[in-house]
């Protein structure tokens, strides 16, 4: 099923981005965990359109209403519903430009398998429909804090502009979400400027998960870096990833990318990390540490060539209210994401051990 992700912890979405709400169930939830409302809200609040300077002009309040599985506070373990209403569409925006196919968007794609699409900010393709997600990686963090396990994610580089010198030292502040290093004005300059160029920038973004034990993960096809990979790539923005040592290991040397190994206090201690905390598909009680790279916001309004639905030759210039770029936005949307897969193989792992 297209809409759903997991295997015993499932997440299933619905909604477009004009439309009446997003929405969703969370399925496989754990009994018994505290759901801290305002921690959710204030995951919410990171995502949500009209929070940071360098995002849409769009405000939306991103209120979550759970409709089910939750009593006094307390997750029941029974199906956890949720609601999220649109409030503030300006579905007007996209008029004049419905029968032109957007380049960089699904739009054209969407019309060749359905034979119709929703013009209004992209329907189901559109970012707005992460808002379940974060929702979704909340409760995540939730159960995850009660096994001593964090996820964090921020913007290592912006525009071309590298964060080298980064601390990491979360949770990462508005408006770049990004670790506290020498390069953030530079940054922010780069958005600023194709902002004024009528144009976007992308970005890469790192997370760590701290406190994952070893074995979690399954060998073959379900592979923990595969699960994440899939879920992460599952974002609309993102357009590739790498684990640890990444795309580098493939110029160094054996001895310089194998994680050497000795024993502390007689546990496995591990004296680097080029692996990103996962083996053969299987977490090895190492910081899990990826990078994901998200693509400029492809509505701008620099003027671009384009087709219509009729197959003409067009030109188009995408106006209305539109991210910079996406990537401080994302930041939230990939630790969601993480927090989810995480605690579905903890889940899974739990169910092998029974």
């Amino acid at each position: 099923m297209p809409n759903t992700i997991g295997r015993l912890l499932t997440l299933t979405s619905f909604g477009e981005s004009h439309g009446a709400a997003l929405g969703g169930v969370v399925d496989g939830y754990p009994a018994g965990i505290r759901i801290d409302k305002d921690f959710i809200a204030s995951e919410m609040a990171r995502r949500r359109p009209g929070s940071t300077s360098l995002g849409t002009k769009r405000s939306e309040s991103d209120s979550v209403e759970i409709l089910s599985g939750v009593y006094n506070g307390i997750s029941t373990g029974m199906p956890i519903g949720f609601i999220i209403r649109n409030t503030s569409q300006r579905s007007s925006d996209y008029s004049s430009i419905e029968h032109c196919f957007r380049p960089g968007h699904a739009d054209y794609t969407y019309t060749m398998k359905y034979g119709i699409r929703d013009p209004r900010g992209g329907g189901r393709s559109s970012g707005r429909e992460t808002a379940c997600r974060v929702f979704a990686g909340a409760l995540s963090k939730l159960m995850l804090a009660e096994h001593g396990i964090r996820v964090d994610a921020g913007v290592t580089m912006l525009g071309g502009i590298e964060a080298a010198d980064y601390e990491w030292d979360p949770p990462f502040p508005p408006p770049l979400y990004a670790p506290r290093c020498s390069a953030l004005e530079a940054m922010m300059k780069a958005a600023e400027d194709a902002m004024r160029d009528g144009d976007s920038v992308g970005g890469i973004i790192e997370c760590r998960a701290q406190g994952v034990p070893a074995g979690l993960g399954d060998p073959a096809f379900g592979k923990l870096d595969a699960a994440l990979a899939a879920a992460i790539v599952s974002i609309g923005a993102v357009k590739g990833i790498e684990f640890g040592a990444g795309f580098r290991s493939a110029s160094m040397r054996g001895s310089e990318n194998n994680d050497g190994m000795r024993t502390e206090n007689g546990r496995a201690v591990f004296l680097s990390n080029n692996a990103g905390g996962i083996l053969g598909g299987i977490s090895n009680g190492n910081d899990i540490v990826f990078r994901a790279a998200v693509k400029p916001t492809p509505s701008i309004a620099k003027e671009q060539m384009t087709i219509t639905d009729g197959m003409e030759d067009t030109r188009i210039s995408v106006h209305g209210r539109h991210d910079p770029t996406i990537a401080p936005r994302a930041v939230s949307v990939i630790e969601a994401m993480t927090a989810l897969t995480i605690a579905d193989a903890m889940l899974m792992k739990r169910a092998y051990e029974r």
